[in-house]
C-alpha cells in the first residue's frame, strides 16, 4: 500500500487535543444556536417549548436541554410548513438546488458549497490530491453524490459521476480512465468485482483500484477483506445522513469512525434524550453548523456507542463504534431507507392484497428485499399482480424487490411491515 495514502490529515492545525475542540465546538454552538433562533422559525418554535432561549445553551452539555428532531418530525413539519418546515435560514434565491430524499423530506443546497466533512473522510480513507473518483452513488432527487462531488474537488481530485448501474459501462470506464478511487456501496463494488472476473479481467492488473469509500450500507468484515483481497485496494467506511451530512469516519487502522471535526455527535437514551457515556448504545444524535439548513439536535434514528480510547493515527476524536441498527421501523436496504408508510402506500394500489410485508434478507453480500403478500381470493394467475407490484416497489421505495404470494395466515397481524431478517457476521 502506498504510504500517503496511510498517513496525515486534512487540516493538521485543526487536530485538537479533546479540551481545545470542546472550545473550539461550544464557540460555533453558541453562534449557530443563535443564528438559528433568529432565522429559522421552526428551531425557535422548539425552544420556546421547551422553555429554552438560546442564552442557555452555552455547552454541549446544554443541548440536553433541546428536544431531538427526528427524521419522521421533518416529514410532518414540511407537510404543515412547506417546503422546508421551518428549518431553512436563508433565502430561497440564495439556494442552489432543491433535493427530494425519500419520505418525501426535501433537503435545501446553499449557492457555495464549504461543508468540509465528507472531505475530512475521503482523506482518512485514503483519497489524495490528484486522484481520479468514480461516483457511483445516485445523482437522483437526494443530494449524497453531490457532496461527495464537491468534496473530491476540494481535496484536489478529478470526479467522474456514473451513478448507479450499467456495471459493464463502469469497468469500462474504470479501465479507460485509469481510475483510483472508488466511491459507492460495498455490495455494488462486489458487483463490479463479480463482472470484472466473468469478463475475464483480473480486478489488479486490468484495473488500478486503490483506494474506495463505501457508505449507505453495512460493511461486513467478511466483504471488505474479499474486496481487498480482490483489487488490492485500501476499503475504508464511513457515517452520515444526506440531512446533517457526515459524522465519523474510519481510518487506517479501523478502530472506530473518528468523529468530525465541524459537529456535534451526541449518543443519548433513545427514550429519554439524556446524553450517554463511552460504551453506551443509544441514539446517533447530531447539530451541524450550516447556516443555511442548521439542523441542531437531529436524531439520525441510527443506534451505537462510542468510544474515547486513543487511536494509532494521532487523531484525537471520540469514535463510533458500529451502527447496531435502527432505534424504529425504518429500515437502510442497499443504502435507502425503507419506511412502514411506504410500504403500505406501495399494497394501497392492489385491493386484492389481504396482508403484507417487507422481508429484507442478505445473500452473497447483497441486500434482498422481498414483498409478501397475502391474497384475499385465490387468483389463477398472478404474473399481471406480481408485474405491477415489482412496479409499485420502484417507484414508491425507489429499489427493485421480490414479489412473493404467501398463505393465509403466514404474516402476523400487527407485525412489522418491514422485517429485517439480515445477519451480519
Amino acid at each position: 500500500m502506498d504510504e500517503k495514502r496511510i498517513q496525515g490529515f486534512f487540516k493538521p492545525e485543526e487536530a485538537h487535543s479533546p479540551e481545545q475542540r470542546r472550545e473550539r465546538l461550544e464557540a460555533k454552538l453558541r453562534r449557530i444556536v443563535a443564528h438559528a433562533w433568529a432565522k429559522a422559525p421552526a428551531f425557535r418554535a422548539k425552544l420556546e417549548a421547551a422553555g429554552v432561549g438560546p442564552e442557555d445553551i452555552r455547552t454541549v452539555e446544554d443541548l440536553q436541554k433541546l428536544p431531538i428532531t427526528e427524521k419522521a418530525d421533518l416529514v410532518q413539519l414540511q407537510k404543515k410548513d412547506p417546503p422546508f418546515g421551518g428549518f431553512v435560514a436563508r433565502p430561497g434565491e440564495e439556494l442552489r438546488r432543491l433535493f427530494v430524499s425519500p419520505g418525501p423530506i426535501y433537503e435545501p443546497w446553499d449557492k457555495d458549497y464549504k461543508d468540509d466533512r465528507w472531505a475530512e473522510a475521503l482523506f482518512a480513507c485514503g483519497f489524495r490530491p490528484g486522484d481520479t473518483g468514480l461516483i457511483t452513488f445516485s445523482f437522483h432527487m437526494v443530494p449524497f453524490a453531490f457532496m461527495l462531488d464537491a468534496s473530491l474537488a476540494a481535496l484536489g481530485c478529478r470526479s467522474v459521476p456514473t451513478g448507479v448501474g450499467n456495471t459493464e459501462l463502469q469497468i469500462q470506464t474504470l479501465r479507460d480512465l485509469g481510475v483510483e478511487a472508488y466511491l459507492g456501496t460495498p455490495s455494488f463494488l462486489k458487483t463490479i468485482a463479480n463482472r470484472v472476473q466473468e469478463l475475464g479481467l483480473d480486478p489488479r492488473k486490468d484495473l488500478r483500484l486503490a483506494v474506495g469509500f463505501v457508505a449507505a450500507e453495512m460493511l461486513p468484515e467478511s466483504l471488505r477483506a474479499e474486496l481487498e483481497e480482490t483489487f488490492g485496494m485500501l476499503i475504508r467506511q464511513s457515517y452520515g445522513t444526506a440531512d446533517v451530512g457526515c459524522l465519523s469516519y474510519e481510518c487506517f487502522h479501523k478502530e472506530g469512525m473518528h468523529f468530525v471535526e465541524e459537529a456535534i455527535v451526541e449518543i443519548v437514551d433513545p427514550e429519554t434524550g439524556r446524553a450517554l457515556g463511552p460504551g453506551q448504545p443509544g441514539e446517533v444524535v447530531a447539530t451541524n453548523f450550516d447556516e443555511t439548513y442548521p439542523l441542531i439536535r437531529f436524531g439520525t434514528g441510527d443506534l451505537s456507542s462510542f468510544t474515547e480510547e486513543a487511536c494509532p493515527c494521532g487523531r484525537t476524536s471520540a469514535k463510533l463504534t458500529r451502527i447496531m441498527g435502527r432505534v424504529d421501523q425504518v429500515t437502510k436496504v442497499k443504502g435507502m431507507f425503507v419506511h412502514p408508510g411506504q410500504v403500505d402506500q406501495v399494497a394501497a394500489r392492489f385491493p386484492q392484497l389481504r396482508a403484507w410485508r417487507v422481508v429484507v434478507t442478505r445473500e452473497k453480500h447483497q441486500d434482498v428485499m422481498t414483498f409478501q403478500a397475502e391474497l384475499r381470493e385465490p387468483l389463477s394467475d398472478t404474473a399481471g399482480l406480481e408485474a405491477g407490484l415489482k412496479a409499485a416497489l420502484q417507484e414508491i421505495l425507489r429499489l427493485k424487490g421480490l414479489v412473493e404470494f404467501v398463505g393465509s395466515g403466514t404474516i402476523p397481524q400487527g407485525g412489522k411491515k418491514v422485517e429485517d431478517q439480515r445477519v451480519w457476521d
